[in-house]
């Protein structure tokens, strides 16, 4: 079933092939996804017509090699680097470009770049003989896995500067003015509009003696977060709760008129994040998921052409 569908696939084509057992879910991401499309040998998926995991096993979709090459801007030549492991190792950078550093667990990829590069740059102390910059540098800007918050309360809508305009045309709209109501009244952070039982968070938690803390959805918002009134106020027929329960890529039409909303949408659909919701819990995205909202927020703006961007561990 060998097929060439670039280097890139290789390793992962030769895991799959050497599975015993192998379980494809999809055939999509979030709501589009939970489904078991196939269980069994490898050489068996081949004719699976929704499997992604197939269609590339059999050729019928390839990811081809880059044919042109960016050229770099500049270099960045790193000497005597002792970090760690490193054993007095000289090391050029190209600016300009995206450029991959590599190697196994171990090997020295976060001494050489996360406590060698960085403080070098920022003319921090690290353990390194010289640096040479031929190009020029900006801006520095890290984006690791760490989370967009760790609490209910931060979701991506907060985390990218969505959920402000959201709420502006909430507070725009005639019932609302009416009402009276600004901005404010559709944040659950603030007292007005959210739900007092849970204080906006939707759940509530309880303490158990000897135990974890559990969550329990709030009993009388039903894990809504706002108040009956200010889910009185619909926009297009969405309240701001059904808005938060949206994903990105419907988001993205409901909001189409809006440039400066849209955009930051499309940044988070082009990613590969348009099945997450606006509203969801910060807590339950992974680290892939967090990193991806920075990097879309990062690149929602606007930067100098000679920034450099370092993004840790985004394999996993």
């Amino acid at each position: 079933i060998r097929r060439p569908i670039g280097q890139v696939m290789k390793e992962a084509l030769e895991i799959i092939e050497a599975a015993d057992f192998l379980v494809d879910l999809g055939p999509g991401a979030g709501e589009k996804g939970g489904e078991l499309l196939f269980a069994g040998e490898s050489k068996d998926i081949l004719d699976v017509k929704r499997s992604l995991t197939a269609d590339y096993l059999s050729g019928r979709k390839t990811i081809e090699v880059t044919k042109t090459r960016r050229k770099p801007t500049g270099w960045i030549k790193l000497s005597g680097v002792t970090t760690n492991n490193l054993k007095n190792v000289n090391a050029e950078i190209p600016l300009g470009v995206f450029c991959s550093v590599t190697g196994v667990s171990g090997s020295g990829k976060s001494s050489l770049v996360m406590e060698t590069l960085i403080p070098a740059l920022r003319k921090e102390k690290a353990d390194f003989k010289s640096i040479k910059i031929n190009g020029k540098i900006d801006e520095l800007i890290e984006i690791d896995q760490s989370p967009i918050g760790r609490t209910p309360r931060s979701n991506p809508a907060t985390y990218v500067g969505l959920f402000g305009y959201i709420r502006d045309l909430f507070a725009a709209m005639p019932e609302a003015k009416a009402r009276g109501y600004k901005a404010s009244r559709f944040s659950f952070n603030v007292k007005g509009g959210r739900c007092e039982t849970c204080q906006g968070a939707g759940i509530i938690k309880i303490e158990m003696n000897f135990m974890p803390n559990t969550f329990v959805r709030c009993p009388d918002c039903g894990g809504k977060r706002f108040s009956d009134e200010t889910l009185q106020i619909k926009f297009k027929d969405y309240n701001i709760h059904d808005i938060l329960e949206t994903d990105v890529a419907k988001a993205a039409e409901i909001f189409a008129p809006f440039p400066v909303i849209k955009r930051k949408l499309d940044l988070l659909n082009s990613i590969g994040l348009g099945y997450i919701k606006l509203g969801q819990p910060a807590h339950t995205l992974s680290g892939g998921e967090a990193q991806r909202i920075k990097l879309a927020e990062e690149l929602s703006k606007k930067r100098s052409d000679s920034s450099i961007y370092i993004l840790d561990e985004p394999t996993t």
